[in-house]
C-alpha cells in the first residue's frame, strides 16, 4: 500500500424538472459549480466525476439522472474504492417522505426520507430490514463494472455506505427537503436532538425571500407515478415503483418487512450534510434573488457551502461546515438548518479529507 495515491471519486446529481409542475432552477448550477470546487479546491481529476444532469435530451450523449443510473454510478464508486479513498456524493433536487405501508398516509406514523431522481424512481435512505453485518469487500479493478452492476439494485444509501471499505469515507451533501435522516442510523451530530447553543448556531429570522421549497408532497409523487403506471393513487407508492420500474426500483420497496427495534449505531465511513432538518424544506433560490450564487439560481444550501469554503481556507471540519453554513442561512433569513450525521470522529475529520489549501501552481496544472 506505501506509496499508493489515494482514489478521490464523486458523483453529482442535478435535477431541475424542467418543464412539468416541479420544476427548480437552482439544482444543475448547483453541481456544476461543485464540480469546479472539487477540481480547483480539493484536486478532484475531472474523469473521476460523474455529473448528471437532467438539461438534455436522451440523444445527446449525455446520462440522465434517472433511478436506475444514480443507483448505478453510485455502485460503481463503491466498487471501485479501496481503503483510503474518498467518496463524495452530491443531489441537487426535489426530496420526499414515504409513508410506510402499514401506515399509508393517514396515521402520522413513521416516513422514511427519500431523494426524487428525474423518473421519479426514488432512492431512500433506510434499508428494507435492520442494519446488516458490514460484510468484507474484496477489491479487484478488473471486476468492478461487473461489481456494480450487481450492487445498482440494492443502493438505498444505507446499505451503500455499508458496502464502503473499511477506512475510506463516503461523504453526500444533500441539498433537498427532508434531508436530515437520508443516510439512516448516522449519528446525529448537528440537528434538533442537539443543543444548537453547544454549536454556536442561532436561529434565522423568518424567511421572504422569492424561493420555492425543494419537496414533493408524497400524494404528488403518487399522482404522477399513478399516471404512468395505470395504477390507482390509492396504491402505495412501492406498487407504482414496481409496476414501472421492476428490478430498478429500490430495495426498500421490493422488501415490506418492519423492524421495531432500534438498530444499534456503530462508526462507518459515511457523512451527511444535509441542506435541512427532517421536518424542514430547502429553498431553490431565483436568478433575481439577492442571494443567489453569483447571479445564478441556485440552492441555498450549496450556495452557502460554496461560500463558507470560499471564506476559509482549510483545513474545515465537516462540523465547522455545517456550522458556519447555518450562519450564512440564518443571515440571510432562510428557515432551514443544515445537520450533520456522522461518527464523532469524521465529524472532526477534514471536509473531504482536504488538510490544506491546494498550492496554486498545482491547481493552474489541472
Amino acid at each position: 500500500m506505501e506509496g499508493k495515491q489515494k482514489q478521490m471519486l464523486a458523483t453529482l446529481v442535478g435535477c431541475n424538472y424542467a418543464g412539468t409542475p416541479n420544476e427548480l432552477r437552482g439544482c444543475i448550477n448547483d453541481v456544476l459549480a461543485m464540480r469546479d470546487t472539487l477540481v480547483a479546491r480539493f484536486g478532484f481529476a475531472s474523469r473521476d466525476i460523474t455529473v448528471l444532469t437532467d438539461d438534455h435530451d436522451d440523444g445527446s450523449g449525455g446520462v440522465l439522472p434517472t433511478g436506475a443510473n444514480i443507483k448505478r454510478a453510485l455502485a460503481d464508486m463503491v466498487a471501485r474504492a479501496a481503503p483510503g479513498d474518498l467518496l463524495f456524493f452530491h443531489y441537487s433536487g426535489h426530496g420526499t417522505l414515504v409513508p410506510h405501508r402499514r401506515g399509508h398516509g393517514h396515521d402520522g406514523g413513521r416516513r422514511d426520507e427519500a431523494i426524487v431522481p428525474c423518473d421519479f424512481n426514488l432512492i431512500t435512505g433506510s434499508s428494507s430490514c435492520s442494519r446488516s453485518p458490514l460484510l468484507p469487500v474484496r477489491h479487484h479493478r478488473a471486476r468492478a463494472h461487473h461489481r456494480s452492476d450487481i450492487l445498482a439494485a440494492d443502493v438505498d444509501f444505507r446499505q451503500l455506505v455499508d458496502r464502503v471499505p473499511q477506512g475510506a469515507t463516503f461523504t453526500m451533501v444533500s441539498d433537498s427537503c427532508h434531508s436530515g435522516g437520508l443516510i439512516d442510523q448516522e449519528k446525529e451530530q448537528i440537528g434538533p436532538s442537539v443543543d444548537d447553543l453547544a454549536n454556536g448556531t442561532t436561529t434565522p429570522a423568518t424567511s421572504t425571500r422569492a424561493v420555492r421549497a425543494r419537496f414533493l408532497p408524497y400524494a404528488a409523487v403518487v399522482g404522477h407515478l399513478s399516471d404512468a403506471s395505470g395504477v390507482d393513487a390509492s396504491h402505495h407508492v412501492a406498487d407504482h415503483l414496481l409496476a414501472l420500474f421492476g428490478a430498478d426500483a429500490s430495495a426498500k420497496f421490493h422488501h415490506q418487512r418492519h423492524h421495531d427495534s432500534t438498530p444499534t449505531l456503530r462508526p462507518d465511513g459515511g457523512v451527511l450534510l444535509s441542506g435541512c432538518q427532517t421536518d424542514e424544506t430547502s429553498a431553490d433560490v431565483a436568478a433575481d434573488d439577492e442571494a443567489a450564487d453569483g447571479g445564478k439560481a441556485c440552492g441555498a444550501f450549496s450556495s452557502a457551502v460554496q461560500a463558507v469554503l470560499a471564506a476559509h481556507p482549510a483545513p474545515l471540519s465537516n462540523r465547522e461546515v455545517v456550522s458556519r453554513a447555518r450562519e450564512v442561512l440564518g443571515e440571510q433569513g432562510f428557515e432551514q438548518h443544515p445537520c450533520l450525521y456522522c461518527s464523532d470522529a469524521n465529524a472532526d475529520a477534514p471536509f473531504l479529507g482536504q488538510q490544506e489549501e491546494k498550492p496554486a501552481a498545482a491547481m493552474a496544472a489541472l
